[in-house]
């Protein structure tokens, strides 16, 4: 037994004492009850984040007059990633260049008209019949040149462009479903790191309230200085944790805005999805509609089309062309004495011998055709590989999420259990300790096994193709 400051107390004094100790407690048995868990707290509406976090919309009022951020949702930071992110942007400049590489194919279907004119002073050699002394020379003419046949090598040239723009449009589809997947895992690190500030949070404040009893406790003489200097300790490893998770979340943050292509947005909040619902397909059916819908599939079967064209344009350099031509001219020593000419007709172009350059194209296009076909079929096996990779982890984080749930229930109840009979003078700080640390550690698996199964559902949608 502590000794008072007046010296050591008689047995009545001390009855009263403890009476007086009692009703202490008595009192500040309110103040020791559990708040509510994170999860129902996530639940209750939408998460606004601490100071310095960003935002991208303007601020809202409310009834009362308050100034609230907007709420960030996941489908608005897709569409804002779709339209700013640089990745999609240069993949969208891309399809513009292959569609002007089309037009750049087809322009051998049209006329080619070209115009000249030229000046000279000359001086003729000593002696010349023309005389001594120098004179001007002016010329100009119009030039029109026509291809007539080529064997298909304007037609194949027209199809290969085509098929790379198909290829270049589907690369810009993999991109978008590249950097969606990437939203989608950002946004739901964002929420898995505000539920993990939020429990950290609460647990400060409970270890605050910790002290306070102990501090009390001590002071009626029912507990040992040990247990304030305990709970000292636990309340500064409490704000320890407290940093360290709000800088998790700043960088989850950081890690979605940039994403999104805006990586300078204003704080902002967040609605938090991060709540269970089953997402039911087989894995039959998720490898179909990843064979029919892949981006990346479409582009390699596009760009292998275009290498087997390419063999036929290629060949085409063994074949002659004809070509329709006819000029138009003016020559004279002065612009008021000038001579017209004009000739037109057709040429008629064989090649005989290109120092093997024809056949050399042949077998280049022919292995760049084979390294399509084997890249292609690499690519079939990753797919299937995704598919089923991301199947199982859908299913694994399905399979915890009841258990991981139940463990944070009873961590939940430990707790309260434990914060109870410290508050009745029967329990030990250690007890509390251990209590808080299993709290923390079963809502942090918890959130986990929540954010796990969202990320394990947008994996399975990207190896499907699907948004």
């Amino acid at each position: 037994m502590n000794k008072c400051p007046g010296g050591r107390m008689n047995m009545k004094k001390r009855v009263a004492y403890h009476i007086v100790a009692l009703a202490a407690l008595i009192l500040l048995s309110p103040l020791v009850q559990p708040r509510l868990e994170a999860t129902e707290l996530m639940s209750t509406g939408p998460i606004v984040p601490a100071a310095g976090q960003p935002s991208s919309q303007p601020t809202t009022t409310t009834d009362a007059g308050m100034k609230q951020p907007p709420v960030l949702t996941l489908g608005r930071c897709i569409e804002t990633a779709l339209r700013k992110n640089p990745v999609i942007v240069a993949a969208g400049f891309n399809v513009d260049a292959g569609q002007s590489r089309v037009g750049e194919a087809r322009s051998g279907y049209y006329p080619q008209l070209s115009a000249s004119a030229g000046y000279s002073k000359i001086q003729p050699a000593p002696g010349a019949a023309a005389g001594p002394g120098t004179f001007d020379q002016y010329s100009s003419g119009v030039s029109l040149n026509m291809n007539l046949l080529d064997f298909g090598k304007t037609s194949q040239q027209v199809d290969i462009s085509k098929l790379y723009l198909s290829a270049s449009r589907s690369d810009l589809e993999a991109a978008q479903d590249a950097i969606i997947l990437s939203v989608k895992q950002s946004y739901y690190g964002v929420l898995q790191a505000k539920r993990n500030r939020d429990v950290a949070a609460d647990v400060l404040k409970q270890f605050q309230l910790h002290l306070d009893q102990a501090k009390g406790f001590y002071e009626v003489g029912t507990k040992a200085r040990i247990d304030v200097i305990k709970a000292e300790v636990d309340l500064s490893n409490a704000k320890l944790s407290l940093i360290t998770s709000e800088n998790s979340l700043k960088i989850a943050w950081v890690a979605l805005f940039n994403f999104m292509g805006t990586p300078d947005t204003p704080d902002t909040g967040i609605e938090d999805n991060l709540s269970f619902q089953k997402y039911t397909i087989t894995q039959e059916e998720a490898k179909m509609r990843a064979f029919d819908n892949r981006s990346d599939l479409k582009s390699i079967i596009a760009k292998r089309q275009a290498a087997e064209t390419t063999i036929g344009f290629a060949r085409s350099g063994y074949y002659p062309s004809l070509a329709g031509i006819a000029n138009y001219n003016w020559a004279g020593e002065t612009t008021s004495t000038v001579d017209h000419s004009w000739n037109a007709g057709v040429v008629l172009t064989v090649p005989l011998f290109s120092g093997f350059m024809t056949s050399h194209q042949v077998a280049e296009a022919k292995a760049n055709l084979y390294a399509q076909r084997a890249s292609e079929e690499a690519l079939r096996q990753q797919i299937l590989l995704d598919v089923r990779q991301s199947y199982l982890n859908l299913q694994a984080a399905e399979e915890s999420i009841a258990a991981a749930e139940l463990a944070s229930r009873q961590a939940r109840e430990n707790l309260d259990l434990a914060n109870g009979r410290y508050a009745a003078g029967v329990g030990s700080p250690i007890e509390v300790s251990d209590a808080f640390a299993t709290y923390v550690t079963a809502q942090a698996n918890y959130t986990n096994v929540l954010s796990n199964y969202k990320i394990a559902q947008a994996n399975i949608e990207k190896a499907m193709g699907a948004r």
